[in-house]
């Protein structure tokens, strides 16, 4: 099956499923894609006779030239699930039981973190994160396993017919060349009291961001405050229950909060989640009502829980879907790595950009109200604001991008009078792409009519 695919590209399931019938002879692929809908609602499993990390180990051992030593297509679409669902991190007995040692570590200083000062914590944390920089997967500071799965997969489909090119319909709308959006994690009083003054630098910038609030014990959440975000063309999330790191200690813990959690989100009508710290758990997330989650990094070395989604492009769990964390956050960039500037973060921006991906970024209003910091994030927001204008860098609302997903989901690209076209919701901002060879690396381009502004054809 290419369910992962199908649902990532939209290309029409019809073409795809006369390519794999009529493949090339010699060269095997499996022809079976019918294990789903691209738009099926139930959260994605392997179907591999492989474990998870022996199917990665395989499908990384391959190579695409050689395309008869991948025994199946349907091998990196199995894998790329496995990747966005961390299920190459290690579950052995001897890990599970690291894990609760660190679990146990984990309350004892969650317990007493209020007593110890910032300077002490952060040399804690560093502690902790020794060794990071030596772990071999994923890469950092950006891992992009998952979209050199996917481009394998375009390579494939286009040896099997020597075909020239395969159209999908584009990720963006308006034929964006990648997506940005800018998220606040809020986790002190202080942090709370600075939002206003964060909302007016963006605002100068003409961007808007989402701010995630926790509901309980770590400051009061007057009416008045959620409603300045909303009305000031905003948004709000839901930011776990109280930010005490016992979201996910168990799955009981888990259901009980998530009723307190769902409950808050019905009351603000906030349609986005991001866990404290990071902390997740994906077999239990259809407990949380979202439409969306923020939750999974793309890689997370400098995390407290280890592993990383591998990709820089959302997509969904069941029905939430996942905007993945592609940026490294602030407090990590500036009080783990040590580093005032905006360097790291510009590698990561271009990284991403050259697979027309998400660029996510967390920056606490907690962490950048020093005037040092101050001007760092404002020269942030020029930095985006300019790739906005000169780059078709779509820097939206994380509602938006979620509102868009569906709709592109929804959508469905036809033949109709020897060219294509989309229709469903929204099928006037989606535009046509196509995936071709070009000495030998698949790249990505539009119709002439399909172009953004200029109405030239545009190659990425």
């Amino acid at each position: 099956m290419l369910t992962s695919f199908l649902e990532h590209t939209r290309c029409p399931e019809a073409t795809i499923t006369r390519l794999l019938t009529e493949r090339r002879a010699g060269t095997e692929v499996d022809t079976d894609i019918s294990g789903g809908s691209a738009n099926g609602g139930s959260i994605i499993k392997t179907d591999s006779a492989f474990s998870p990390m022996e199917l990665l180990a395989k499908v990384q051992r391959s190579t695409i030239a050689d395309a008869e030593s991948i025994t199946s297509l349907s091998e990196f679409d199995d894998a790329i699930s496995v990747l966005r669902l961390e299920q190459y991190v290690d579950s052995s007995l001897s890990s599970i039981s690291q894990r609760g040692l660190k679990s146990l570590i984990r309350q004892c200083y969650y317990l007493m973190r209020p007593l110890f000062p910032v300077y002490f914590r952060k040399y804690l944390q560093r502690i902790a994160l020794r060794g990071w920089d030596s772990i071999p997967f994923p890469a950092w500071p950006v891992d992009l396993t998952t979209e050199k799965l996917m481009e394998a997969i375009w390579h494939l489909l286009l040896m099997s017919q020597d075909l020239k090119e395969l159209p999908f319909i584009w990720f963006w709308p308006e034929g964006r060349s990648s997506c940005c959006i800018m998220t606040h994690d809020v986790e002190t009083l202080v942090g709370r009291d600075f939002c206003k003054t964060m909302m007016a630098m963006e605002k100068r910038h003409g961007i808007t961001s989402a701010f995630d609030v926790i509901p309980e014990e770590r400051y009061a959440v007057p009416d008045d405050f959620l409603q300045e975000i909303v009305d000031s063309g905003f948004e709000v999330c839901v930011h776990g229950l109280n930010h005490d790191g016992h979201l996910f200690s168990s799955e009981a813990i888990f259901l009980q909060r998530a009723e307190k959690i769902n409950a808050y989100a019905k009351s603000w009508g906030a349609l986005g989640f991001r866990s404290p710290v990071m902390y997740r758990n994906l077999a239990w997330l259809n407990g949380l009502h979202f439409s969306y989650d923020m939750s999974v990094p793309n890689v997370a070395h400098l995390d407290p829980q280890r592993g990383g989604c591998c990709t820089v492009m959302p997509y969904f769990i069941g029905d939430i879907l996942e905007l993945p964390l592609t940026t490294t956050q602030d407090y990590t960039l500036f009080h783990i790595l040590q580093q005032r500037s905006l360097d790291l973060w510009m590698k990561q921006v271009a990284l991403i950009r050259q697979k027309h991906g998400l660029i996510s970024f967390i920056i606490h209003p907690d962490y950048v109200n020093e005037q040092w910091s101050s001007n760092l994030y404002d020269t942030l927001l020029a930095y985006l604001a300019e790739l906005r204008s000169d780059h078709a860098v779509w820097i939206a609302l994380p509602r938006e991008v979620d509102a868009w997903w569906r709709a592109r989901r929804a959508m469905q690209l036809t033949h109709q009078d020897g060219t294509w076209k989309i229709s469903g919701p929204q099928s006037e901002r989606a535009r046509v792409a196509y995936a071709c060879l070009r000495d030998g690396r698949v790249v990505y381009s539009f119709d002439q009519v399909n172009a953004v502004a200029s109405g030239e054809e545009r190659s990425f």
